[in-house]
């Protein structure tokens, strides 16, 4: 007889637990320089599984096309790397990183990322791990969001920011909320990654 999963949080339990403790600023790298692309690859290609996201300038009108992604964020447990897309010299670097058949991408609900990944870069991103198709695995038949996980992992409440949300992430100069909504989003999918014990030996 196959085991039941544990219930899923609702809305109102995790209102009411403590905040999740995330990366701060100091932790959070925006790739504006080679030597920054070449640090940021060296870290993760080193850490061999990180968390990983997008965030693009949301669309607004009925037949918009989206022009993103116009961030993509990698994590360790313990720093992230931001790479804006309109930074065309970092390119390689970022086509090398999500092309990597030896770096495991992690992140929740990735499909429409990877499509505009492809649409973007003309690149087919290779590795990548959706920790929503993991839970779906385990059993939840609802889709399990980064909030979510976070509270089933970890007891605690992920802060999402609804101004950061629908902030314009084309812009060239992120803010402090910006650099830690995107940095946080890729960092909360490494950290419940290895607390559903997925990490590889060795």
């Amino acid at each position: 007889m196959s085991r039941q999963p544990a219930p899923l949080p609702e809305r109102e339990q995790i209102a009411e637990l403590e905040p999740f403790v995330g990366l701060g600023l100091p932790e959070i790298h925006v790739v504006e320089t080679p030597e920054d692309a070449e640090a940021a690859t060296e870290a993760l290609h080193s850490a061999r599984v990180v968390g990983f996201d997008t965030e693009s300038k949301p669309t607004f009108a009925k037949f918009e096309v989206s022009t993103g992604p116009h961030v993509l964020q990698f994590a360790t447990p313990g720093a992230a790397w931001l790479f804006q897309s309109h930074r065309a010299a970092f390119h390689d670097a970022l086509t090398n990183l999500l092309t990597s058949p030896a770096l495991l991408k992690v992140g929740f609900g990735l499909s429409g990322d990877l499509n505009l990944i492809r649409q973007r870069f003309g690149i087919e991103p290779q590795a990548v791990f959706d920790l929503d198709v993991e839970f779906r695995r385990r059993g939840y038949r609802k889709s399990v969001g980064v909030k979510t996980a976070v509270a089933l992992m970890f007891d605690r409440r992920f802060i999402k920011s609804r101004k950061a949300t629908t902030s314009n992430w084309a812009s060239q100069q992120l803010t402090p909320a910006q650099l830690r909504y995107a940095g946080n989003d890729a960092y909360a999918a490494i950290r419940v990654f290895d607390a559903l014990g997925l990490r590889p030996p060795g």
